[in-house]
Formats: structure tokens, C-alpha cells, sequence
């Protein structure tokens, strides 16, 4: 033992624990405390040889009873706890606190034991708020990355000032870091499909489609951190899953044609059928697992939905057995609504491109059709004249001819083009192959009539001409050729009859269909071609889907020529 002990002494209310020992030790160094807690404290802090307390007071050993177990209950506890003062010193603090500190706190400022950490708010301040009587909570980011929930309790003394600061901290690191990786899902989403308009503008379809693989390969690794991807999309009509991206996988894979059922085509097909998320642990023991990547001992599948609609999977394989949990399949979900929703605006501005395109094509159809079919009428009746006399000239008036039907059917060309991706996945939309490049002729004076045959007709794969009375027609009949001819009744030059049987005669193996406006037929000029074969009129204005039975009807032909003599 020194020469002069320090000996911490306990007294109670009466003070004379410490005069007793005073008196038969004058040599020690006695530091008398009235408060547990304050010896607690001092005990935390400074070196002492021995503790003396007054064995006459009751109330004291119960109270530092109470305040070592105490003690032990807050050292156990995996918050931190710690005792500051009003300096904003250390004097106590639990085993959880020192851990983050990395050794002992005791008088040491509370910020200089924890790195001097990051205050995050939305309390600056938390000790003098504190110290001003409020009890404070604010978040701290601490020099390992840790985070930390803060919490400061005043504790009051008699005289009713705050003599001590109790610190309560939890350790949120993984919570924070869980929000951060949302937080960065979320804006990589935003990213995914991120193009200004300049630059949809600018690129086609498959430029849109390539920028986004390149975003979705570098957001996997960079936020998943998952080297072996596939995303495949559901084509609705035939339920295949078609490959958009894939990475990491076999040959084999990434060539399976796999579809949406629930059997027999791998977990992808059963998430698509589904819409449900699929955790595989154990590659080897799932009787749904078809290899993707070579040594895959585990997997993830989830649905990318729009609208709760599925419109393609989300796929990603590991090496390792059982490494995908509950957070991956959250993380993997959410970026898959992500990934969904990009995809879905892609092809909504895809389609809205193509549709301002076909706008734009149409209007210019719609501007050049009439005038083209004017040069075609023209240089056809100029034909008529020449041919057998001018062989030179009638040679240059059929080039002007095939290169008149050239232009036109270059237009309708572009627009078909533009609308096959979309006429080809339309619910609901009934196709007309058999009208694919059937030659039509339709003959009225009526030039709203002629354009909408071009707009109408020209969409379903038509090739359409026309002319605006019965000489045109007639010759325009003797120098082409035509499947069907469409043509009034009512024309400024030839009855209905008239016009009727000499195309007939024209083109024996066309088609030839009256139109007529409220039933309207003074000469009587239906009945007479009824007569001789004519099987469809149509009155005017007359509904789309009876044109389209009239010009599908291959019987006409037949009928009409045997009763024309033909």
C-alpha cells in the first residue's frame, strides 16, 4: 500500500463515516462523496486504494446497491449508454459506448471519444439543447461509417439545474445504409431511362434500347453488385419470353425459347405465369431450375410488372449456395418495378415516335396520293393515244407511270414500316393478310371518297389508284391491272350500267363493286348489273367493316365474268 492511500469514503446524512476513519488514519487521503453516484462516477475516473462507506446509514447501501446493478444492466445492454457532464465529459458510459470509442471514455469529451462524428441533425446541437433542459435526438455518422441514434436526457439536481447529461445511442448502420441502397435504386431507376429529348430525338429505337442495357449492366454491378443477369420480356400474343439482356449466362441459356407457364419452363416461366418472386437456395434440389450460368448453386427470379400486369423477369444467378435473402429479394424488387417502369416509358415514347412518324407519313400521303393519281390518269389516257404510233414516247409514259406507283408505294412502304411493331402486339386488332397487296381502283367524283380509299385501304396493305369518272377508269382499266374495282353509280359521264359492264369487259378477272349514295339508282342500274353477276353494293356512307367483307369475298370474280360473257 502507498504512503498515503486514497481511499474513496461513502458517507451517509450524518457525515461522520469519514471523521471516524479521519480520526484513526491521519495519514490517508480520504475523498468523502454523499452521492453513489458521484463516487460511481469518481471511481470511473480517478485510481483509488480502498472504499469506505458508513455502515450505519441504510439508505446508502441500498442506494449503491441499486446502482451497481444498475451499472451491470446498462453494460449489458448492446445501446450505448453514457453519463456526461455539463463540460460535455465523459463520466460514465456503458461497454457498448467504449466499443465505439475503441478504449475508455472516462473524462474524455463525448465527441473526441467518438472521432469527432458527423452531426447529421436534425438537432446540430444535441448537448446544449440539452443543456437548455430539452431532451434531444439527431443522428451522428461516426468515423468507421457507423451511424448512431442519438438521444440526450437532462438530469436535474436539487437546486432544479442540469448537473448530468444521460446519452442513449443506437447503432443504425444497417438501417442507413438499407435506405441509402433504396434511395440509390430509386435514382438509378430515374437513370435507367434517362434521356433528354435532344437525344430521343436524335436516336432511333435500337440506340433507345442499347443506352438502356448499357444502364441497367452498369446499375447491377455498380448498386446489386450481381455479375450473372438475364431480363427477359413478354411477347403477349404468343406468352414467349423473349432475351433483352443477359450476361454471365451459358449458350445454351441464353438460346432457350422459354414462355410464360408454370410448368415445364424453368422458374423464369413460372414468375412470368405467376407475377410471384422466387428464391432458389439450392440449384440442385429445385425441381424448376434449368442452368443459366455454368455452377450456379443458387438464384433469384422476380416479375417486372406495370399496372400489376407482367411484362417480363428479372433473373440473377450465384456460385454460392443460399446467397440471396429476404433484403436482396427486397432490393431485387424494387429495382425490378424500376427497371419495369423504364421499359414501359420506353416503349411509350418508342410508340409515341412511331405514332408522330405515321402521323407525319400520313399527311404526307394524304397531300401527294390525289395529285400522283391525276399523273397516273393522265399519262395512262396519253398512253392510250400513243401506243401502236410513238413506240419512243409510249415507252417514256410507261416510266412515268411505274415511277408515279413507285412513289406511292415508297410512302405506304415507310408507314407500314413505322406501325408493324405496333399492329403486331395491338389487343383486340383483327389482320386482313388477304388484302396485303391487293391492286384496287376506285372510281367516284367525289374527291373526299378517293382520298379516304387511299387513307383506309393504303393502311391495310392496299394498292391503291383512282380515277375520277368513266373514261379514266376505263382507260386506266385497259392498261393495268387490277384485283378489285370500286366505282359509283352516279359518274359525269357513263350510267352506272354502262360503267359497270365495259370494266367487265376491261378487266374480266376483277372484281367490280357498285357504290351508290342513300340507294339512289333512277336508271335502275343495280338491277341490270345484278343481272350480270354483281354480287356487293355498297351504300353510302357505308361502315368500314362492309368494305372489307366486300373485298374479301373471292366469289365475285367468277360470277360476274361467266355473266358478262367474258
Amino acid at each position: 500500500m502507498p504512503e498515503r492511500p486514497r481511499i474513496l469514503v461513502l458517507e451517509g446524512s450524518n457525515h461522520t463515516a469519514g471523521d471516524l476513519l479521519q480520526g484513526s488514519q491521519p495519514n490517508w487521503d480520504l475523498i468523502r462523496v454523499g452521492d453513489p453516484n458521484q463516487g460511481l462516477a469518481l471511481l470511473r475516473s480517478e485510481r483509488f486504494d480502498g472504499i469506505y462507506a458508513d455502515t450505519h446509514d441504510p439508505a446508502l447501501w441500498s442506494q449503491a446497491e441499486n446502482l451497481f446493478q444498475a451499472e451491470r444492466i446498462l453494460a449489458a445492454l448492446a445501446d450505448g449508454v453514457a453519463v456526461v457532464n455539463p463540460d460535455l465529459r465523459v463520466t460514465w458510459a456503458n461497454g457498448t459506448f467504449e466499443k465505439w470509442s475503441g478504449g475508455p471514455m472516462l473524462g474524455r469529451g463525448f465527441y473526441d471519444a467518438l472521432g469527432s462524428p458527423e452531426i447529421l441533425g436534425p438537432d446540430y446541437c444535441p448537448f446544449h439543447s440539452a443543456l437548455a433542459g430539452k431532451a434531444i435526438s439527431t443522428r451522428l455518422h461516426c468515423r468507421d461509417n457507423r451511424y448512431l441514434e442519438l438521444h440526450v436526457t437532462p438530469v436535474y439536481s436539487a437546486d432544479n439545474k442540469v448537473s448530468q447529461l444521460i446519452s442513449l445511442a443506437r447503432d443504425v448502420t444497417s438501417e442507413v445504409q438499407q435506405q441509402q441502397k433504396l434511395d440509390a435504386l430509386h435514382q438509378a431507376g430515374r437513370e435507367l431511362a434517362g434521356l433528354s429529348p435532344d437525344q430521343l430525338s436524335e436516336m432511333s429505337v435500337e440506340e433507345r434500347v442499347e443506352a438502356l442495357k448499357l444502364n441497367i449492366r452498369r446499375l447491377t454491378h455498380d448498386l446489386l453488385h450481381y455479375d450473372v443477369i438475364e431480363i427477359r420480356l413478354l411477347d403477349p400474343p404468343t406468352a414467349r419470353l423473349e432475351p433483352l439482356l443477359q450476361e454471365g449466362m451459358t449458350a445454351a441459356a441464353a438460346g432457350r425459347v422459354l414462355y410464360a407457364k408454370a410448368e415445364g419452363n424453368g422458374i423464369t416461366g413460372f414468375v412470368a405465369a405467376t407475377g410471384k418472386s422466387y428464391l432458389c437456395p439450392d440449384t440442385a434440389t429445385d425441381p424448376l431450375f434449368l442452368e443459366g450460368s455454368a455452377g450456379a448453386r443458387s438464384s433469384l427470379t422476380v416479375p417486372l410488372l406495370v399496372q400489376d400486369e407482367v411484362i417480363g423477369t428479372f433473373n440473377v444467378e450465384s456460385p454460392k449456395l443460399n446467397a440471396f435473402g429476404e433484403d436482396d429479394l427486397q432490393f431485387a424488387e424494387i429495382f425490378s418495378r424500376e427497371l419495369a417502369s423504364a421499359l414501359h416509358t420506353l416503349q411509350l415514347l418508342t410508340a409515341e415516335k412511331r405514332s408522330a412518324a405515321s402521323q407525319s407519313i400520313e399527311a404526307v400521303s394524304r397531300e401527294v396520293v390525289l395529285p400522283v393519281d391525276d399523273i397516273l390518269a393522265a399519262a395512262t389516257t396519253v398512253l392510250d393515244r400513243y401506243i401502236g404510233h410513238e413506240p419512243e414516247l409510249a415507252e417514256k409514259l410507261r416510266q412515268i407511270l411505274s415511277s408515279a406507283r413507285a412513289i406511292k408505294q415508297s410512302i405506304q412502304k415507310v408507314g407500314e414500316d413505322l406501325t408493324a411493331t405496333k399492329s403486331s402486339t395491338r389487343t383486340g386488332e383483327v389482320a386482313h393478310p388477304r388484302l396485303k397487296g391487293l391492286r384496287l381502283l376506285v372510281v367516284d367524283n367525289d374527291e373526299r371518297v378517293r382520298r379516304s380509299a387511299h387513307v383506309i385501304l393504303g393502311r391495310l396493305g392496299c394498292v391503291v389508284e383512282t380515277a375520277r369518272d368513266g373514261q379514266e377508269a376505263l382507260t386506266m382499266a385497259r392498261l393495268s391491272t387490277y384485283d378489285v374495282i370500286l366505282v359509283d353509280i352516279r359518274l359525269p359521264d357513263l350510267s352506272g350500267y354502262d360503267i359497270y359492264h365495259r370494266l367487265c369487259q376491261a378487266q374480266p378477272h376483277a372484281r367490280v363493286i357498285l357504290m351508290t349514295a342513300y340507294g339512289y339508282d333512277a336508271s335502275h342500274s343495280i338491277v341490270k348489273c345484278r343481272q350480270e353477276g354483281l354480287r356487293h353494293v355498297l351504300f353510302k356512307p357505308f361502315r368500314v367493316d362492309q368494305l372489307l367483307e366486300a373485298l374479301e369475298n373471292p366469289t365475285d370474280g367468277a360470277v360476274q365474268n361467266k355473266k358478262c360473257g367474258v
